[in-house]
């Protein structure tokens, strides 16, 4: 392995490379030409688009990887160009389409991207056509003209709180203003589009999308049939000329720490069966880490049994402080859900397993429900807690969903009856290069206050486990296997798990849910696919970067915490906390593949305690006067302390 390959693996965990992207410009109009698709569509230097792309998924709604050929690019006065041809192909079923594309931008802030697509087979698919991604920043709350199919037009705004349902249908064309001054309309044709709030996803963007979701799916694409689409986006500049100049920045990064803003979340860990031996070979381990909370995850419909709850209550036994032990339950639906919470306590009293809370959600709840499509039969959930609460007296009860903050939000529980609220997040459902995950972090601040309007403050709120590879495929029949450890939606063995990568993202999630006032966090698992660390093939433990993270959080869980404010936060995320001896500790974290330099503002005596970077045998450095600037290396995270 190269010297290169190697500096991969320590950031992203795999040595597969970085795909190249080549910046379209035509005057003050930019754009990233990626794998055929367009990112970061901006014009004097202002996100007008998140994304362009021509998306052909499966019948499990996994996303295809289009093998490109004859691409070509040109740029000149008159602007740029690029063509090219590509093919899906399903390596399972034998299926196969090919389409060309052409994309075009001028410099009067036009861009054109067109695509004829013809299957070679008859071809099964849940989405084949284009996907839009407006940004948040200068959208969320901003005005929408929405120019229908059938014509007419609707003054409307984007919303504040995530919407559960698509907030327009029947598109051909939107309008919104990314600044002042500054109008795009993008005008799509060759299908009828509608728009999701993927922040319901993680995902930082709203989706206009084509075909609505209330039609079938998967459906399929006759062979031989073309099938023609176009995006145009239209710019309209009518600011002073004197502003129109982009301005490069070069300043540092300032971290601003201020007053205390509520306290740390309580750190947990999900414990799977099939985890559960490798947890009661490595007792240290988990003393190591010393979290809050242990959940254990109990799905009767994949066999777990009364042999996993005792697997449990050994594990349960390892820990000297003594954590919350809450069992999530997927109730099978089987029979009289009285009747299967009743065997449930049974099965949890026999085992020794004592509880301190019990999370119960409906497993048909796990499968998502999309809009149009009929609810599948679920006894009332009314119904279920009252069970729950008779068969599990003195415990805490929580409900939500084992899924997504998408499906809570479709779905909300009676919370009422209920002492805490739970749901997870992936940021790899819609995609998985290393830009969109990172960007999923600026969708949790949505979240997180959706999902507080829907709780309340009187009730606790709970998220995880979150990791960035998906546990359980909430659409589709399953998660998508990754042999080869490569960037791919829909996988439960992403492989940024074992890099700097996760370390850098989990720090970013912390910030980003800062307003949520969480009363616990699970950022994964002990071992394994989820895990902050892995049992290797000898029995020995290799602890990933991230290891170091949730360690140090969970030393931290419960103590006042300090309002951190980056004014580039989707570049660093910040966190400070105030320990009993009233020295602040602030964890600074680089969430890009370049290094960044930070400026702290509101902390003197500034000292090193932690550093994760490109060194692997680099763990600690104590001591150290950081008298300047701070030099954060790619996705690196630093443990800082000061008054």
């Amino acid at each position: 392995m190269t010297d290169h390959a190697a500096l991969l693996r320590r950031r992203l965990g795999t040595d597969e490379a970085v795909p190249d992207a080549v910046t379209l410009t035509a005057g003050l109009l930019q754009a990233e030409f990626i794998e055929g698709g367009l990112r970061t569509i901006r014009y004097d230097g202002i996100e007008m688009l998140r994304a362009v792309a021509y998306v052909v998924r499966d019948k499990d709604w996994g996303t295809y990887a289009p093998v490109l050929q004859d691409c070509t690019v040109t740029q000149d006065a008159g602007g740029f160009r690029v063509s090219y041809q590509a093919r899906c192909t399903d390596p399972e079923t034998g299926q196969s389409l090919d389409y060309a594309a052409t994309i075009a931008g001028t410099p009067d802030g036009r861009l054109t991207f067109d695509v004829s697509a013809v299957p070679e087979t008859d071809f099964l698919t849940t989405r084949c056509g284009f996907a839009v991604l407006h940004p948040l920043s200068g959208v969320v709350g901003g005005r929408a003209t929405v120019e229908h199919v059938d014509g007419s037009v609707e003054d409307a705004v984007f919303p504040e709180q995530i919407a559960p349902w698509q907030p327009f249908r029947d598109i051909r064309a939107i309008t919104h203003d990314p600044a002042p001054g500054l109008e795009a309309r993008c005008l799509l044709q060759g299908d009828v589009f509608e728009m999701e709030d993927q922040r319901a996803w993680s995902d930082a963007s709203f989706k206009t999308y084509v075909r609505p979701l209330a039609l079938l799916w998967p459906y399929e694409l006759p062979a031989d049939i073309a099938n023609q689409q176009n995006v145009t986006l239209e710019i309209r500049d009518r600011r002073p000329a004197a502003i129109r100049a982009a301005r490069a920045r070069t300043a540092p990064i300032v971290v601003t720490v201020g007053e205390i803003c509520g306290s740390m979340p309580r750190i947990g860990l999900v414990v799977h069966p099939d985890q559960a031996e490798t947890v009661l070979r490595h007792p240290d381990l988990l003393a190591e880490i010393a979290p809050q909370l242990l959940l254990f995850h109990l799905d009767p419909l994949a066999g777990h049994d009364a042999v996993d709850l005792g697997r449990f209550a050994r594990i349960s036994g390892l820990s000297k402080k003594a954590p919350e032990l809450c069992l999530e339950v997927a109730l099978p639906g089987r029979e009289d859900p009285v009747h299967e919470i009743c065997l449930l306590a049974d099965a949890a009293a026999s085992s020794g397993l004592l509880l301190t809370s019990l999370m119960v959600s409906p497993a048909v709840d796990r499968q998502s429900t999309p809009p149009g499509s009929a609810w599948p039969d679920c006894p009332p959930l009314a119904e279920i807690y009252q069970a729950a609460r008779e068969a599990f007296p003195g415990i805490l009860l929580g409900g939500g969903m084992l899924s997504y903050f998408t499906e809570l939000n479709r779905k909300p529980p009676p919370v009422a009856m209920l002492d805490f609220v739970s749901h997870c997040t992936c940021p790899i459902v819609h995609a998985s290069d290393d830009l969109s995950v990172m960007q999923s972090l600026e969708a949790l601040p949505y979240i997180v206050g959706s999902a507080r309007a829907i709780i309340g403050t009187g009730r606790g709120y709970r998220i995880g486990p979150s990791t960035i590879g998906m546990r359980q495929n909430p659409y589709g029949s399953r998660v998508i296997p990754n042999p080869d450890g490569v960037r791919m939606t829909m996988t439960d063995r992403d492989p940024r798990q074992r890099g700097l990568f996760a370390a850098a993202w989990s720090v970013g999630y912390l910030a980003a849910t800062e307003a949520g006032n969480l009363d616990s966090l699970v950022p994964g698992a002990l071992t394994g696919s989820l895990g902050i660390a892995d049992e290797r093939p000898d029995g020995s433990i290799q602890r990933h970067p991230v290891f170091d993270v949730v360690r140090d959080f969970a030393r931290e869980a419960g103590q006042p915490r300090r309002s951190c404010f980056a004014d580039m936060p989707n570049l660093v995320a910040a966190v400070a906390t105030v320990r009993a001896d009233g020295m602040t500790e602030l964890w600074l974290a680089n969430l890009t593949a370049a290094a960044q330099s930070v400026r702290i503002a509101g902390v003197q005596d500034v000292n090193g305690l932690l550093l994760l970077d490109d060194d692997a045998n680099c763990a600690r450095f104590d001591d150290v006067v950081m008298d300047n600037d701070i030099i954060l290396s790619p996705y690196s995270v630093v443990r800082l302390q000061g008054r």
